[in-house]
């Protein structure tokens, strides 16, 4: 089981709600995280269980971001407006830089991230597994 976030910008939220329910099954043995608005919409068109943060310009992506330093969180989907100045910029560019530092595959267009969605069907995530079961403090 791995560990998923989705973030999407206003102009993003339609198309990641869309990209979500093709590719239910793909998440749904999969722990799944977001930030408040974007979760909540997926929530309402699919029967997945998400555990939601605050929303993004409210600190939700700092929130992703600490499990990300933390090394918790092995997939990111962030559907970005790359034409539309956001207020937390700051906090986009720190979660990005952050997801680089630990080595975090992340999506921030519906190209890369069904590339990315496909490769988990497909189980190439299971480096991520030994991740988490050689981290250190964790009994083997």
């Amino acid at each position: 089981m791995l560990n998923i976030a989705f973030i999407a910008h206003d102009r993003k939220k339609d198309e990641m709600v869309n990209f979500v329910i093709a590719y239910e099954q793909a998440f749904v043995s999969h722990k799944l995280y977001s930030t408040g608005t974007t979760g909540t919409r997926i929530m309402e068109q699919t029967n997945l269980q998400i555990q939601r943060f605050c929303s993004g310009p409210l600190g939700g992506d700092q929130q992703i971001g600490a499990l990300v330093a933390q090394n918790e969180m092995d997939l990111i989907i962030f559907l970005r407006d790359p034409l539309m100045a956001q207020p937390h910029e700051p906090d986009i560019t720190a979660l990005l830089r952050l997801c680089d530092v630990q080595g975090i595959p992340v999506a921030t267009n519906i190209a890369t991230a069904e590339l990315l969605v496909k490769a988990l069907v497909r189980g190439d995530f299971s480096w991520r597994e030994l991740v988490h079961k050689y981290k250190p403090g964790v009994d083997q």
